[in-house]
């Protein structure tokens, strides 16, 4: 079974690039983050396209921001919109959906930003965090995975540059603490376990030239469960998806789990356009 998690950054603006990929990728489980479309719109727009190409989905969208959606076309049982008593701001967003396919409970996810350390917003982004936690304890089942926008790189090895992002959201250390105790309860960070000092990045900033520099973000994470990670047997970041015509500037997340289509090929595909170089030079922007 391949699983897939993607923030495509507006479903409507990447429609040129989503059903292609879905074509040549062809998962059998796609998570996807920040659809920023209506439940309606959504239908509209990608009902038909998705039933002829033998996928049901799940979707829990606002319009204009966040929305996130699952895509199976290994069944789609017990859906779950949203988390239980999950934090609003000041209501509760379209950030999670979750269901059961091909026998595995699947949490799509996209965490809040969180902007600002200390900020309303970075506490909302720690408690939404507490509230995920909450739900993959309760809901339970052995065979899990979380798969979304995380919006948390989990160490400096997962930024170009650790003195870039002194100071700013997704690597304080509450965040990424708040991050391990979702681990704790029986998470493996799938990517990582399985290139543990590669260079790995999901997210490039538009701005900068940062994409074709490599200089980015790995906070679009794949976490299983023990009975689901040890059937992994390739993942990888599509970055082929983030070149071109108007792409999201997220790349897709793939994990093939009891057989590799496409081999074992490589924590990125293809590798980076630029190598590391001087990244101390590169000032970040100072906002996403």
């Amino acid at each position: 079974m391949r699983v897939a998690t993607w923030n495509v950054n507006s479903v409507k603006q990447r429609m040129p690039r989503l059903l292609p990929w879905l074509d040549q990728r062809r998962p059998d489980v796609l998570s996807l983050q920040e659809t920023k479309l209506a439940d309606d719109a959504f239908d509209e727009l990608l009902g038909e396209e998705l039933s002829s190409r033998g996928y049901a989905y799940a979707r829990h969208g606002e319009g204009q921001w966040n929305g996130v959606a699952i895509l199976s076309r290994v069944g789609l049982d017990d859906t779950l919109i949203g988390i239980p008593d999950v934090p609003g701001f000041p209501h509760p967003e379209a950030r999670a959906v979750s269901a059961t396919c091909g026998g595995v409970r699947v949490h799509c996810v996209y965490v809040p930003n969180g902007r600002l350390p200390d900020s309303e917003h970075y506490r909302y982004k720690l408690d939404w965090i507490a509230a995920l936690r909450k739900l993959v304890v309760a809901d339970g089942p052995e065979a899990a995975m979380v798969c979304g926008d995380m919006n948390v790189a989990p160490t400096d090895l997962d930024v170009f540059d650790p003195e870039a992002y002194v100071g700013q959201t997704h690597v304080t250390p509450l965040e990424r603490a708040a991050l391990a105790e979702l681990q704790e309860r029986g998470l493996r960070d799938v990517v990582r376990e399985r290139w543990p000092i590669e260079r790995v990045f999901t997210y490039w900033d538009y701005r900068a030239g940062m994409f074709h520099q490599d200089l980015g973000m790995r906070i679009d994470l794949v976490l299983a469960t023990d009975t689901v990670a040890d059937r992994v047997r390739a993942a990888w970041v599509d970055r082929q998806a983030r070149k071109g015509t108007k792409p999201s500037d997220h790349a897709p997340v793939v994990v093939d789990l009891d057989e590799a289509p496409d081999g074992d090929i490589g924590p990125v595909v293809p590798p980076p356009s630029a190598s590391a170089g001087n990244r101390s030079s590169v000032k970040l922007p100072q906002s996403r």
